[in-house]
């Protein structure tokens, strides 16, 4: 078993590499306010988080990532353009598998307010190139693509905004499509009367307003199972990155909300081929990161050791435009970035 003076050793080697490529470096408190978390995350934090109170600062979990308090510090700073590196601890909760470690270092590379195609390429390069003794493969994914698809649909925003919830959830999410191209079949609920007595959490006016709800909900037309075809089709894409784009081309003609995204795709690849990386064997998924990469809004990564299929991704990242937003109050800004497993690398050397 790796010792953790040993992991802690490499991050710091890793991290000391990135700072030699222009990293700024980066620390955070172990003790994170919930507030952002919950914000970010849902309730759902709660299952993957150690939670604990502060009698003055109330709620407070032990620190799940580097990025949100990264972002929160960019965001007061105002700092521009800027690359930043971390090597530290982060705590997850582990109650379906024992053997998986609860703490475990984690090395950072964040790029704020870059180029995006070349910011991308940027890290990605620089991820492969730490890594590249290790003959890990690469895999790549887009989730903007879906995003683009779900805003191109012919439903109303509060339908599209019920899918961009769901997109994290792949069977949800399909079920919530299906649903779409049909008639409803339960009646609406009655709306409860007047000065009747409430009972639970909601009031009456939350029944009123959701009932309000689903009978505009109702009022939309049914969405064409051609487009849901097309939204299937576009989530099968898995091929080498220049096949990939050629049928994301194709799938472009019949869904043209997401042509500005083919379009960035390709510029990324250019990006990423410019920096030495042969595209022609990249792995592209169009599906890649919907279960595990939350927070990310377009271009998404993994490199993964294929002769242990046992081990976790050794290196995850994407951009995140919007999360900017979502904790700063601002205008998005360009984000991107991924972490390094240290303790996977040595284990992988050994």
């Amino acid at each position: 078993m790796t010792s953790k003076s040993d992991i802690k050793a490499e991050a710091e080697r890793l991290r000391f590499a990135l700072e030699a490529r222009g990293a700024v470096a980066f620390d955070a408190d172990v003790l994170q306010p919930a507030g952002a978390l919950l914000d970010l995350y849902g309730e759902d934090i709660r299952a993957r988080a150690f939670v604990t109170s502060d009698p003055l600062r109330g709620e407070m979990m032990l620190r799940p990532d580097f990025t949100v308090p990264l972002v929160q510090s960019h965001v007061a700073m105002d700092a521009g353009a800027t690359r930043y590196a971390y090597a530290g601890e982060v705590f997850r909760r582990q109650e379906d598998d024992a053997s998986r470690p609860a703490e475990y270092f984690q090395v950072g590379f964040e790029v704020f307010g870059r180029a995006a195609a070349e910011a991308d390429a940027e890290v990605f390069a620089t991820f492969a190139d730490l890594l590249s003794e290790l003959e890990l493969r690469p895999a790549v994914g887009d989730i903007g693509l879906l995003r683009a698809a779900i805003e191109g649909l012919p439903i109303g925003d509060a339908r599209k905004a019920f899918l961009m919830h769901h997109l994290w959830r792949p069977k949800r999410f399909r079920a919530l499509l299906g649903q779409m191209t049909q008639e409803p079949v339960r009646p609406l609920p009655k709306a409860p009367v007047e000065g009747a007595v409430e009972v639970g959490l909601r009031t009456r006016s939350d029944v009123v307003a959701r009932i309000e709800a689903m009978t505009a909900d109702r009022s939309e037309p049914l969405l064409s199972k051609d487009a849901v075809d097309l939204i299937d089709a576009l989530l099968t894409v898995r091929q080498a990155a220049p096949n990939a784009l050629a049928q994301l081309e194709d799938i472009a003609v019949d869904m043209p909300s997401i042509k500005s995204a083919v379009d960035r795709l390709s510029g990324r690849f250019e990006a990423i081929a410019a920096r030495g990386i042969d595209v022609s064997t990249l792995g592209f998924e169009a599906s890649y990161g919907r279960t595990s990469l939350e927070y990310y809004d377009g271009f998404v990564f993994g490199f993964y050791a294929d002769k242990r299929p046992d081990l976790p991704p050794v290196a995850t990242g994407g951009r995140y435009d919007a999360l900017t937003r979502v904790l700063g109050g601002v205008q998005a800004m360009p984000a991107v970035g991924g972490v390094i497993r240290p303790g996977l690398i040595l284990e992988l050397a050994s």
